[in-house]
């Protein structure tokens, strides 16, 4: 049986747009080392909002936030889990997983809040999201894959649902 061509394949995921969510982040509360011998730190997500062609609203203040853990070779193992809430009130509880890390300086920079250009690192997250059934139940149904975007004192992230 032929191949397709080298740069197509048959189950080659396609993703389409479904919304950013910006979110602004209090401080961080350090542990370090934990117990597992690395930096583990909590960041809450302060406030924010989200939108996109099919949903919008805001992100609901102090409804959780980030657990990441700093591996030993810097590498950001992302633990997040918070609330949103669509423009119609249907609460939407979002948990995302993911990886941030960068080679030279990035980190460093990222660290001092300075901005740091997007070809500079890699930050990207898997989440799952949990929702009433209704008009944004599709949320609960798709795998999405978030590009994240971090900016002084906050987060952008870019989730593309995989059709």
């Amino acid at each position: 049986m032929p191949h397709p061509p080298s740069d197509i394949h048959p189950f080659a995921p396609k993703f389409e747009f479904a919304f950013t969510v910006s979110i602004e982040l209090t401080r961080p509360v350090w542990v370090e080392p934990s117990s597992m011998g690395q930096t583990r730190a909590g960041i809450w997500a302060k406030e924010g909002h989200f939108e996109g062609p099919r949903i919008k609203g805001r992100v609901i203040p102090m409804s959780g936030g980030d657990f990441p853990l700093v591996r030993p070779n810097g590498v950001i193992d992302f633990d997040a889990r918070y609330f949103l809430e669509a423009d119609d009130g249907t609460p939407i509880y979002l948990q995302s997983r993911g990886y941030r890390w960068a080679e030279g300086d990035a980190m460093d920079r990222m660290a001092r809040n300075e901005p740091v250009a997007p070809d500079e690192y890699y930050m990207r997250v898997s989440p799952k999201f949990d929702v009433p059934e209704g008009p944004h139940d599709w949320l609960g149904k798709h795998i999405f894959v978030g590009v994240a975007e971090k900016v002084p004192g906050a987060n952008r992230i870019h989730y593309f649902q995989l059709l």
